[in-house]
């Protein structure tokens, strides 16, 4: 039984060490093409010349990442007016994303990131396999502008505009 606990131990401390760190603000955000509820492959290079609300969300249809959704989604048009588009990503499937958005009436991109490889990239991947709740926003040009971790669902989305209409 020992030598389980420490068989286990070892392999999340390798996980975590192997974990890519945070990119921070001022930095190229990490480009990515992943499929969306829709279908097609959505990628970085997509939105030059807007701001992105890239979000990591653990799962779907779960409280507190229904409630960032729908925070989102009811400001999705202030948003808009700011030249900004919102993105969310998390491990679930495209299937789950599009069930999802069906039952939250989400109009937004959710990207499934079923094997984790842009999640990590952006430092996200938590120790339990899924998206730790991170976001970032990146400019027009393409740099992360803000990052934030570990944030408070319910308060989010206010926080975000904040920060956009602060860097306008």
């Amino acid at each position: 039984m020992k030598l389980i606990r420490h068989t286990t131990a070892a392999a999340i401390l390798a996980t975590l060490c192997l974990a890519a760190e945070v990119p921070q603000a001022g930095q190229p955000a990490p480009d990515f093409s992943l499929p969306s509820q829709e279908g097609p492959n959505v990628s970085l290079k997509q939105f030059h010349g807007k701001w992105v609300v890239l979000y990591f969300y653990p799962k779907d249809m779960t409280q507190g990442c229904t409630i960032e959704a729908h925070n989102f989604q009811q400001d999705l048009p202030k948003y808009t007016s700011a030249n900004a588009v919102i993105v969310g990503v998390s491990v679930d499937s495209t299937d789950s994303h599009k069930e999802f958005c069906t039952k939250e009436s989400l109009t937004f991109k959710l990207l499934a990131d079923t094997d984790k490889k842009v999640v990590d990239s952006y430092g996200s991947l938590g120790s339990r396999g899924v998206a730790s709740r991170n976001t970032f926003l990146i400019d027009p040009a393409g740099k992360i502008a803000k990052v934030w971790t570990g944030v408070n669902p319910g308060k989010h989305s206010e926080e975000v505009l904040a920060a956009l209409g602060a860097m306008k």
